[in-house]
């Protein structure tokens, strides 16, 4: 097939998308709505959180960004702007109940609470985190980090240097690295958002006796382990098939062509900003409209090229088996494994899965939640996150 004809099937296909997103359509002028874009970013404090910054080298040398939030204190940056951050105590007055349970609970520990890594999902980057990021911050020790190619992370070198596609088997050994930069010993809890899930995954099934160690619980939020190229986002079957077939390829002639992207994004303005709504929120309708914005710039924030790297991943992707063997490493491990009801990107039967493997874990499916729950419904996601963080360091604790 020519690449012609494949643009024009992509095309296509981009077209039946965009005619089954409820948004509205353009009916002020492009520079209106730029405007109201920049009001959205100025007044929204989505993803401002900072944490003591470090990088970590992959096997490949690929340098992988992380921040840590330490007990009792976060980093903002230096007044002048030139000192670099500065550590400060967490700010008193009404905490927020996931904080204050942890924290009473802390105080009555022996031993120093686990770090909790929280690795995060495709096309996003640590950032996504934030409404747990405030929520937890100064009651445990948290590392967030960006996978390769994401944020501030370095794009993957072997990717770079020979064209090779990412693969989840690297991600996870991308987390076994930042593991041993960030917390060389003690015990970590594991929260994955999607392809963050697979990467813990992936982790356990190549590290088994470090996670045997090591892990005082794992979180798996709206993630999966395998028959991704099932899923349909909602269309049939058959025309699903035919995209994925050409996908590939069209992602990599547009790679080399970001600026020609971008003035895609921004030529089609609602449109684009809707069909992010559309995959991210199971109600679109009623999310925050400074939130819907964040969710739009985390996403459009990743170059083509790296979307274009990681995307054959998924069609290989299969850890049914990493997920017997966390089941056998310890029975009672802490899990959570949350799912959202209107996900239709890892649709909630592939959490149902996960957790049918795991029958130690939390099971939970949140009604009206899209891909996204992390950010459409936060205090529920705390919550139970709070409740597993609970469990792991009663988990964790040694006998008197």
């Amino acid at each position: 097939m020519s690449w012609a004809r494949r643009l024009g099937v992509a095309g296509v296909a981009i077209g039946a998308v965009a005619t089954t997103v409820a948004v509205e359509r353009l009916t002020v002028g492009r520079s209106v709505r730029r405007q109201a874009q920049l009001a959205l970013d100025a007044a929204g404090p989505y993803g401002t959180l900072r944490g003591a910054p470090g990088t970590a080298s992959a096997d490949d040398g690929t340098e992988l960004y992380y921040e840590i939030d330490e007990v009792g204190a976060f980093v903002r940056p230096s007044d002048d702007g030139a000192g670099g951050p500065v550590a400060e105590p967490v700010t008193r007055g009404p905490q927020p109940a996931a904080r204050g349970r942890l924290g009473r609970l802390l105080r009555r520990r022996r031993q120093p609470p686990p770090t909790v890594v929280f690795s995060h999902g495709y096309c996003l980057n640590q950032d996504v985190w934030h409404f747990q990021r405030a929520a937890l911050r100064g009651a445990v020790r948290a590392v967030y980090w960006d996978q390769r190619g994401h944020g501030r992370s370095e794009r993957g070198r072997t990717q770079g240097e020979t064209g090779e596609p990412v693969t989840i088997e690297q991600l996870g050994r991308d987390l076994k690295a930042v593991l041993d930069a960030v917390a060389p010993e003690g015990p970590v809890v594991l929260v994955g958002h999607s392809m963050g899930g697979m990467t813990i995954m992936a982790l356990a099934e190549q590290f088994p006796d470090y996670v045997a160690r090591r892990v005082a619980g794992v979180a798996f939020l709206a993630s999966s382990a395998g028959e991704l190229a099932d899923v349909t986002y909602g269309f049939p079957a058959p025309a699903v098939r035919a995209v994925r077939k050409v996908l590939p390829g069209v992602l990599r002639a547009l790679g080399s062509q970001q600026e020609l992207v971008d003035r895609g994004r921004r030529a089609t303005g609602d449109l684009y900003a809707g069909l992010v709504r559309r995959y991210s929120f199971g109600t679109p309708k009623d999310v925050d409209p400074g939130v819907a914005r964040f969710a739009e710039r985390l996403i459009q924030s990743v170059p083509v090229d790296v979307v274009a790297e990681f995307y054959p991943a998924f069609a290989a992707h299969d850890k049914a088996s990493a997920l017997d063997l966390l089941n056998g490493l310890a029975e009672d491990l802490p899990v959570l494994v949350l799912g959202a009801e209107r996900d239709e990107v890892t649709p909630a039967a592939h959490s149902e899965r996960i957790a049918a493997k795991l029958p130690m874990a939390e099971a939970v499916v949140v009604q009206g939640a899209g891909h996204l729950v992390l950010l459409e419904f936060p205090e529920q996601v705390n919550e139970h996150l709070a409740r597993l963080l609970a469990r792991s360091i009663r988990f964790h604790e040694p006998a008197v």
